[in-house]
């Protein structure tokens, strides 16, 4: 059976509060998917805001090859001719081959909220389908809130569908639209829309359940073969069915080819792209295209990821544009940290006295507050500082930080301006000791600043690493100002960025230890990318 998949990222993802996608965000997002293989891409609700409508006037500049430009909206409304309602007028106006119209299923609906009668309804839905028809639209049905409207009267939910096939719907989609439903209920309801239509079926459903996708498979073994959903789940409350969980379990475990092998490995690549646009960082725990989703962390696990890849992973990673990865904590074995070495290029047996060293380094220092998991420059430079004839680059023999501040009354501080650093270094590089002071915005910016001035001389490729970003978390808050402090530093280079990190109850100490082993990984990236030796 061939899987027809249906993108509404850019229409119900969008309701997701937080995102706003702009014109562009949306054309970029429409290429992307396009790219990865999805038969429609919902572009917005033409009736409903001027961005949607400008969308749909670019849509056909895209050129896109697999996809179909969808619009999205509702019915005709009550009492109202179909040819001038204004909603069906814009669906016209989009000048998309398919559409999507929605219309209600559930009673309490067609009561309540459309306030009509269900006989109305039915013609509104009848109406609408053969109108749009006969302009010669592929209609794609959507029947909303099906599973509560079939749970309250199975006889008007069907006729709804009913409606729709007669009109000359293509496909006859199942709403889960408050989320509700569970797996063992979808496949029930399906199997009986099933044996009551001939008309190919699909399945929208959201995830208030934390089911949207598990649903949205139930349905597919039931014989629906049109799906939709979003990338990353995307959608109002809590979303809607994760297409980057959907897409991989049809092809890899149903079997059903609904993306070529190359798309698949697009997978991870577009869930990132999709959630820069959003502005919104990537779940790192998200199954398939999450950065934590082959991650390891028990010694056992990684001993037996050492032996067979298929061991602890349901999946080759790769496949879905995904990689291993080992992380290092106190929780971690021997084979944590040869699987590390390797990674950086160095050959460490599992069993070695260095293996054993580093890992009982990593437990007394994670004791004391640390964290490596999201510090693998750091755990990098822990295992090259173990390797025989490793030079550290630089030393700091003595620092000295002041911080100056305007002391008036309270009320007069305006919090910009008035305060200063100021930092002194004494550095050794080979036999020579430089000793130099910078200025800065704060104690850890005027520490970095005088730490480079010593440096740039001997090593001019610091110019190019910049800290992207830091972070201060308090480990013990009951303790006040003598809390043990743990401090996480990003930085970045023109090909690569590392994470590198300190702990201890001076915030400015804690600071100066992820610094220091930030600018030495700096350092031996450099001296990797020119061919030298970094051991020596």
């Amino acid at each position: 059976m061939i899987v027809q998949l249906y993108d509404t990222t850019l229409r119900d993802g969008s309701q997701r509060e937080g995102i706003s996608f702009s014109l562009d965000d949306k054309l970029k997002i429409a290429r992307r998917l396009d790219q990865l293989g999805v038969a429609y891409i919902e572009g917005g609700w033409p009736g409903s805001n001027p961005k949607d409508m400008a969308f749909f006037e670019l849509a056909s500049e895209l050129q896109l090859e697999n996809a179909v430009v969808t619009a999205f909206g509702s019915t005709r409304r009550a009492k109202s001719a179909v040819e001038e309602d204004a909603n069906i007028r814009a669906l016209i106006a989009a000048n998309t081959a398919a559409v999507a119209v929605f219309g209600k299923s559930w009673e309490l609906h067609v009561r309540q909220v459309l306030r009509t009668t269900p006989e109305e309804n039915l013609e509104m839905i009848s109406d609408s389908v053969r109108y749009l028809k006969k302009l010669g639209r592929e209609v794609i049905f959507d029947a909303e809130h099906f599973f509560d409207g079939y749970q309250a009267n199975p006889a008007y939910a069907l006729q709804t569908l009913e409606a729709a096939a007669d009109a000359g719907a293509d496909v006859l989609v199942l709403c889960d639209t408050n989320g509700g439903g569970l797996p063992s209920a979808v496949s029930a309801v399906v199997a009986e829309v099933r044996r009551a239509t001939s008309l190919p079926l699909g399945i929208h459903a959201h995830n208030d359940s934390d089911t949207g996708v598990a649903n949205s498979l139930a349905a597919v073994e039931m014989g629906v073969s049109h799906v939709q959903g979003t990338i990353n789940g995307y959608g109002e409350r809590c979303g809607n069915a994760n297409l980057c969980s959907i897409i991989p379990a049809l092809k890899l475990k149903m079997g059903h080819d609904c993306v070529t092998d190359a798309q698949l490995g697009m997978l991870a690549d577009t869930a990132r792209y999709v959630s820069e646009l959003a502005n919104l960082s990537l779940y790192p725990h998200q199954p398939y295209v999450g950065h934590s989703a082959f991650a390891h962390k028990g010694g056992m696990h990684v001993d037996a990821l050492l032996k067979c890849d298929e061991s602890y992973q349901h999946i080759e990673p790769a496949l879905v544009g995904n990689r291993t990865r080992v992380v290092v904590s106190e929780l971690s074995g021997k084979s944590n940290v040869a699987y590390k070495a390797q990674e950086f290029g160095l050959e460490l047996a599992s069993g070695s006295e260095q293996t054993r060293e580093v890992l009982t380094r990593i437990k007394e220092l994670e004791n004391q507050g640390f964290q490596f998991e999201g510090a693998e420059g750091s755990v990098e430079l822990l295992v090259r500082r173990t390797q025989p004839g490793y030079q550290a680059p630089f030393e700091l023999l003595d620092f000295h930080v002041l911080v100056r501040g305007h002391h008036g009354p309270v009320k007069e501080r305006t919090g910009s301006g008035r305060m200063a650093a100021e930092a002194t270094v004494k550095v050794r590089v080979g036999d020579q000791v430089m000793h130099t002071a910078a200025d800065g915005n704060g104690p850890v910016n005027a520490l970095d600043a005088a730490v480079r001035k010593a440096l740039l001389p001997f090593y001019p490729g610091l110019a190019d690493v910049h800290l992207t970003d830091y972070k201060v978390r308090i480990l013990d808050g009951e303790a006040g100002t003598a809390a043990q402090t743990r401090v996480l530093i990003d930085s970045a280079d023109s090909t690569r960025t590392w994470s590198t990190v300190g702990c201890s109850t001076n915030i400015i100490e804690a600071s100066w230890q992820a610094l220091a082993d930030s600018l030495e990984y700096a350092l031996l990236n450099e001296k990797a990318h020119h061919g030298e030796s970094r051991t020596g």
